[in-house]
């Protein structure tokens, strides 16, 4: 509606409007431009790459039973219990690693997860995607691993894990690989 005013207004003074920005001007003057097809490529692969050693490091820790865990091992549905059995031990630094170890087993995902996978950026996305991903590693470790339960306080505690990584620096490299999101445009035009 405001471009076709415009045009209204400068049609009745016999100018000519101005010419709009080329594309990439507007991207640079926003801090939208994206980097070369190839740099983002790299970048991409470097993703790929820690996405696969974070794969293989997540399933050493958790397909593999935990001495630290041994005397916790019980099915948790209950947000929240585990967390309480974690600091209610009498060694503080098991409920460090437990519960520290939880959440930087997730943060790797935050961060990669936007370079590798552009339309996976935004918080809600990066959180549904990660809760859904350790949903299923602890459904597969309760399942088939021997002395290993599913236990939901992880699954929390690992997308609270890439929800930092995502906000410290995932948003920011998403950014800088593929560039900022642009805006709809809402408006008409004749």
């Amino acid at each position: 509606m405001l471009r076709t005013a415009l045009r209204a207004r400068t049609a009745k003074s016999g100018r000519k409007p101005p010419a709009p920005a080329p594309a990439s001007e507007k991207g640079r003057k926003r801090g939208r431009r994206s980097l070369p097809l190839p740099v983002r490529l790299f970048f991409m692969l470097l993703a790929l790459g820690g996405m696969v050693a974070f794969a293989v490091v997540l399933a050493r820790l958790t397909l593999e039973p935990s001495p630290a865990s041994e005397a916790l091992i019980h099915t948790n549905l209950h947000p929240g219990r585990s967390l309480n059995a974690y600091l209610n031990q009498p060694e503080m630094r098991d409920a460090f690693r437990q519960i520290g170890g939880n959440i930087l087993l997730g943060v790797p995902f935050g961060l990669l997860l936007p370079v590798l996978w552009p339309k996976a950026r935004g918080v809600l996305r990066v959180l549904l995607l990660t809760a859904v991903v350790m949903l299923l590693v602890e459904l597969l470790q309760g399942a088939v691993i021997t002395g290993r339960a599913f236990d939901i306080d992880d699954v929390i505690l690992n997308t609270s894990g890439a929800l930092l990584g995502y906000l410290l620096l995932g948003r920011r490299l998403g950014r800088a690989v593929h560039g900022g999101r642009r805006k709809r445009n809402t408006s008409t035009s004749d």
